[in-house]
């Protein structure tokens, strides 16, 4: 035949059935991808590339104007507590995104950090190593619980983590006055080292999770057809991963909002937290619907979101982060739409979207096309002809007089 047949075994996965020269390399590569982990193909970056360099250009024209009216804030304590700031609210937006990327949002990262704040304030006169790991490890055993609610379950991330928001606010509620932050650990002399383990740890995560089989494996949560359908082990197994990734950076991002602070820590609900930081994440390219996301966008946006905090301060701006939040999470909803648009793999012209019915059918973007079937399904021999003998003698070449219009009954 002159193209290549598809087929399909029992559990819906492609099968080559016919090859031809005629096909190129990459659209077999793409058609055979397994249709129960998503779009087949790979993702475009040419989206991300250019709204990074848009954030680029945001975050140097607002470090421009922070220079031009307070100068100040770019210099000395000014600088490294900027710079700590930055990597505090980066944690807090790496552990959203990780979350998004999974499908799996955790919207109880705002809380969680604020949680952690309080107890870093009210233990900080004692050791690091005394304040953290009681902190981590109840953090990740919240996150723990958390994962195995939604994997188990298998029910929304949102739904889940907003129960588990609302536990970790009661605690937070037994604090009724603000709680003033004790202790000797002053996180401003290693901000430049902790600045660039932020930026490390953000750009490394956009590397790794630009990589093909790394970006189906961490998305594989994402529905694709029916979204209380289970997604399968792995995707539940990473999904967990995330999911306790996500409240242990929480955590760390409190503690380090925290003790880069000169006043006390106020309770609070802490969703405003995490509307500033999920907004945040969605902003740097990452799409609310999972899988897909940027390189340098979550370093671009986090700078940029904090930079424009300082420099709204330094106007005499009375912003608070309810509606800085807000804003933000506004801008990531149309970021997520053209990184849905103009992210996914190509249509037809370079991949073949597989469907999982097992019918036959090999969609091609809107429509569905049943392939030829095979050669050796025609019949194995022409049926039999019948043919029927005229009389010599009542020919039509023997008659001598055209034939009349209403002869023969006609």
């Amino acid at each position: 035949m002159g193209g290549a047949a598809m087929g399909y075994d029992e559990t819906g996965r492609g099968a080559p059935a016919e090859s031809s020269s005629n096909v190129p390399a990459a659209v077999l590569e793409n058609v055979f991808d397994d249709p129960a982990h998503g779009e087949p193909g790979r993702d475009r970056v040419a989206v991300h590339v250019v709204w990074e360099l848009l954030l680029l250009g945001g975050l140097t024209a607002v470090t421009w104007l922070l220079w031009r009216d307070d100068a100040d804030a770019l210099r000395g304590d000014a600088l490294r507590s900027l710079l700590v700031d930055v990597a505090g609210f980066g944690l807090l937006a790496l552990a959203a995104g990780l979350s998004l990327r999974t499908a799996a949002v955790n919207l109880a990262i705002g809380p969680v950090a604020l949680a952690a704040a309080l107890h870093f304030a009210e233990q900080g006169d004692r050791s690091l190593q005394e304040v953290l790991l009681p902190a981590l490890a109840v953090a990740a055993l919240g996150g723990l619980a958390l994962a195995l609610a939604v994997v188990v379950l298998h029910v929304p991330g949102w739904a889940a983590s907003l129960a588990g928001a609302a536990g970790v606010i009661a605690y937070i509620e037994r604090h009724t006055a603000p709680v003033p932050v004790q202790g000797g650990y002053d996180p401003r002399p290693t901000a430049i080292y902790l600045f660039v383990g932020f930026a490390a740890l953000a750009v490394l995560g956009g590397l790794f999770g630009a990589m093909r089989p790394i970006r189906r494996l961490v998305g594989r949560f994402r529905p694709v057809a029916d979204p209380a359908r289970r997604r399968g082990g792995v995707a539940a197994t990473v999904t967990a991963l995330a999911l306790i990734g996500s409240t242990v950076l929480a955590m760390l991002a409190g503690v380090l909002l925290a003790a880069n602070r000169s006043g006390p820590i106020t309770p609070g609900s802490g969703l405003n937290w995490t509307v500033l930081a999920v907004g945040t994440a969605m902003l740097a390219g990452t799409s609310a619907y999972g899988r897909r996301g940027g390189i340098f966008g979550t370093l671009f946006a986090v700078s940029l979101v904090t930079v424009f905090l300082i420099w709204s301060r330094a106007e005499g701006w009375t912003i608070n982060r309810w509606g800085v939040g807000g804003a933000v999470l506004g801008v990531g909803l149309l970021v997520t739409r053209l990184v849905e648009r103009f992210g996914r793999p190509r249509s037809a012209a370079a991949d073949l979207e597989v469907g999982p019915s097992g019918d036959g059918t090999v969609s091609t973007g809107w429509t569905l096309t049943r392939q030829p079937e095979p050669a050796d399904a025609w019949p194995p021999v022409l049926p039999v002809q019948t043919t029927e003998t005229l009389d010599a003698w009542q020919a039509p070449r023997w008659e001598r007089e055209p034939r009349r219009w209403d002869a023969d009954d006609h």
